[in-house]
């Protein structure tokens, strides 16, 4: 259920309600108050597209707020947090003004994301897998090593012989281990495609380092440039400029701030050490590679 307040412009009480969480359910119960709205705001979450889309096209100016801009707020506004004081604190903020609107993506771009997304659930999943095969070999002194992905199902059978209960075991486990490497070369062709087919991946893959991985979560990270007024704006929405404390005479510059995509500012990151590699380090690959 979605808790909803509406406001008037000098901040009178219109209306308090509940409804399902759900674009048309919210847009119906707006109706019925009639008149005209001049935002139609709620806060940044999972339902952010759906609701957005939802209800700009039911007619509504939907906004969407920066979650940290909300939260502020309405920790300032109510000590007891529950979904009616929200509602009510988010009315006065979208009526006053004082938020950041959040670029809503669209959907290709979100669809490109879904894409890297679980290319990188497997990647991930398949090392947690091989862990802990490595994890349930070491007790009885059975140590895999340094092996390649190609030979690590080789090197688990050759230690397991003469083992009936490990050889069923990991025979399971090895089993869903292929599958995940089928699974996932699945999806990383469905990426190569994409970026083979997409003028703007193919003009970015031209730069040493970036690969299909890293143009393809820039291109759907950025998703509409014009929304950007300075080239040098991209970095911050990234996370990859330094952070500043200011006051008085104090004026401390700190780490890199690290908001924003996690997974595409570790993808760019890792494209430019590719490029400018530690000496004596080998060459580095694409996160996920």
């Amino acid at each position: 259920m979605t808790s909803i307040c509406v406001v008037d412009a000098e901040g009178g009480m219109i209306l308090e309600a509940k409804a399902v969480s759900d674009p048309a359910d919210i847009g119906e119960v707006l109706a019925g108050i009639g008149g005209t709205f001049e935002r139609v705001g709620f806060e940044a979450g999972p339902l952010s597209k759906w609701l957005y889309n939802g209800l700009t096209s039911a007619g509504l100016p939907a906004v969407c707020i920066e979650a940290r801009h909300a939260k502020a707020a309405m920790v300032a506004m109510n000590r007891n947090k529950n979904d009616r004081n929200d509602a009510r604190s988010l009315a006065q903020l979208i009526r006053s003004g004082w938020f950041k609107a959040v670029h809503v993506k669209s959907t290709e771009s979100q669809e490109m994301r879904t894409l890297l997304m679980s290319r990188e659930f497997f990647v991930n999943k398949l090392r947690n897998h091989e862990n802990e095969i490595r994890g349930l070999l070491r007790p009885f002194g059975l140590k895999v090593g340094r092996v390649a992905a190609r030979d690590f199902d080789t090197r688990v059978r050759e230690l397991i012989v003469g083992y009936p209960n490990l050889e069923l075991c990991m025979s399971a486990l090895l089993r869903g281990r292929a599958e995940m490497q089928a699974q996932l070369a699945e999806l990383h062709r469905a990426l190569l495609r994409l970026t083979a087919n997409d003028e703007l991946c193919r003009r970015f893959m031209t730069i040493p380092g970036v690969g299909p991985v890293t143009a393809l979560a820039s291109k759907a990270t950025i998703d509409d440039p014009c929304r950007f007024r300075r080239s040098s704006d991209v970095g911050a929405h990234l996370g990859l400029t330094p952070r500043q404390y200011q006051s008085g005479e104090t004026d401390v510059r700190g780490r890199i701030s690290r908001s924003g995509d996690a997974f595409t500012r570790t993808a760019l990151f890792t494209a430019a050490m590719s490029c400018s590699p530690v000496p004596g380090s080998g060459p580095r690959s694409e996160p996920g590679a």
